[in-house]
């Protein structure tokens, strides 16, 4: 029972933190001007391809990127 209550604590207090981690973040820069640099940094980066030559990651690239426009999105919608 008490491994359990710990787990519990943990679990709290990893979200605690997570969360002023998230409140940190958006005391620079509300949801909506995080995700228009996101665009402006994907953006870049895929004008850049030609000259950075083929990336086995892009894939992956982008999936982080859609990811992150999700989350501010969400926490845009939380914050209303």
């Amino acid at each position: 029972m008490q491994t359990q209550q710990n787990t519990n604590e943990s679990l709290d207090s990893m979200h605690l933190a997570y969360g002023r981690e998230v409140a940190e973040l958006l005391s620079q820069s509300s949801a909506a001007s995080w995700m228009n640099d996101l665009w402006d940094i994907y953006s870049g980066y895929m004008h850049a391809q030609p000259e950075l030559g083929h990336s086995l990651r892009a894939t992956d690239v982008f999936t982080s990127f859609k990811e992150l426009m999700f989350f501010f999105q969400r926490i845009g919608e939380l914050k209303k």
